[in-house]
C-alpha cells in the first residue's frame, strides 16, 4: 500500500513522510524543490523531481508505484507574497491541484488528503474558529486553498473521489533533528535566525486587545500534524467516510510575547524584543477548535509550547549555515 506525498521534501511534507513510514505505509514523493530540500526525503523513499503541473508524469508514477492514496501539500505557500504574485499562486495552487486530480483520475486513484489552511477564514470575528465559521480569505494564497477544497468537492461529484481537507494554523517544532522550518516568513524561524545572527527579535504591535497586547495565534507541533495526516489517509483507505474539512487547532492560543519568552527560556539567550508598529491586516486573535478532528482523526496537542520551541531550536542548530 503506497501513498504519494506531493511537496514531500518540504518541512511539513517530510515529517508526514516519516510518519507514514513509522505507521508501516510506503511513500513516494513528488516535489520540484522550489521550497523543499532533497536531503529532507528519507533514504529508501522514491523521489520524483517534478512539478505537479506535469500530470502525465505524475499519473505514470502513480501507476508504476501502485499508489492508492495521495496527500497533497505541494504549492506556493507564502500568503503575504501571494498578494504580489497572484498569478503564480493560482498557477501552482489551483492549476496544480487540477493537474493532480486529472492524474489521479487517469491512474484510478480515488483517495486524497488535502493540505488546506487557516487562511481560508481571513480575519474571523469569533474567539474560536470552527469548521462552520464563514470563510473569507484575504490573500490569493487563502483563496487558492479554498478553491482547492472546492475542486475536491466538485471532482467527487463527477467521479469516485474520497477526500478530506485539513485546515491548519501555525505549524512549528521538529520531530527529528535533521528537519527544520526553512521558511523566510514564519515566526519561529524569524526569531531563531535573529538570535543566531545576534539581532533582537521583533514584535509587530503590542497594543492589540489581547491579555498582553500582542497577537494571539494557534501553534501546533509538526509531529501532531503529521500524525493527523496519517490517520486521515488510513481512514480513507479503510473506506471510512470523513468530513470534508477539519480544523487542526489547539482551542487555546499563545501570544507573540509568550513565544518570545519561551524562546528565551529554551535557548538561554535573554533578550527584550523590539516593538514595531502593527502590520496591516494582522488580526488580534485567531484560534481554532480541534474537537471535530479529535473525534475522527485522533487529533490531540501532544506537545507543549516548550517542546515546540526547544525542538525547533535544536533542529536549527543541527544545520549550521
Amino acid at each position: 500500500m503506497t501513498v504519494l506525498v506531493t511537496g514531500g521534501a518540504g518541512y511539513i511534507g517530510s515529517h508526514i513522510v516519516r510518519a507514514f513510514r513509522l505507521a508501516g505505509l510506503d511513500c513516494i514523493v513528488v516535489d520540484d524543490l522550489s521550497s523543499g530540500h532533497r536531503e529532507f526525503v528519507p533514504d529508501g523513499v522514491e523521489f520524483i523531481d517534478t512539478n505537479i503541473l506535469d500530470s502525465t508524469l505524475v499519473a505514470k508514477a502513480m501507476v508504476e508505484h501502485e499508489v492508492e492514496a495521495v496527500v497533497h501539500l505541494a504549492g506556493f505557500k507564502y500568503a503575504g507574497v501571494s498578494v504580489q504574485r497572484p498569478l503564480h499562486t493560482y498557477e501552482q495552487n489551483v492549476q496544480g491541484t487540477v493537474s493532480l486530480l486529472q492524474a489521479m483520475h487517469e491512474a484510478d486513484v480515488d483517495k486524497i488528503v488535502f493540505s488546506s489552511s487557516a487562511a481560508v477564514y481571513g480575519t474571523p470575528d469569533v474567539d474560536i474558529v470552527t469548521e462552520a465559521t464563514a470563510t473569507a480569505p484575504e490573500s490569493p494564497y487563502g483563496e487558492s486553498k479554498l478553491i482547492g477544497e472546492w475542486l475536491l468537492r466538485d471532482a467527487a461529484r463527477a467521479f469516485p473521489m474520497h477526500h478530506t481537507s485539513l485546515r491548519y494554523f501555525n505549524v512549528v517544532g521538529s520531530a527529528v533533528p535533521d528537519l527544520y522550518d526553512t521558511s523566510p516568513h514564519n515566526l519561529f524561524p524569524l526569531v531563531i535566525e535573529a538570535l543566531l545572527e545576534g539581532r533582537t527579535p521583533r514584535i509587530f504591535g503590542d497594543d492589540y486587545p489581547t491579555p498582553d497586547g500582542t497577537c494571539v495565534r494557534d501553534y501546533i507541533h509538526v509531529a501532531d500534524l503529521a500524525d493527523a495526516h496519517v490517520v486521515a489517509a488510513q481512514k480513507l483507505l479503510a473506506g471510512t467516510q470523513l468530513e470534508p474539512v477539519y480544523n487542526l487547532g489547539s482551542g487555546d492560543g499563545v501570544s507573540v510575547r509568550e513565544i518570545m519568552t519561551a524562546v528565551a527560556d529554551a535557548t538561554g539567550i535573554e533578550f527584550e524584543p523590539e516593538i514595531s508598529d502593527r502590520r496591516p491586516g494582522d488580526p488580534a486573535r485567531i484560534v481554532a477548535s480541534g474537537e471535530l478532528a479529535a473525534r475522527d482523526l485522533d487529533w490531540a496537542m501532544r506537545h507543549s509550547l516548550a517542546d515546540m520551541v526547544s525542538s525547533a531550536w535544536n533542529a536549527r542548530q543541527n544545520h549550521p549555515v
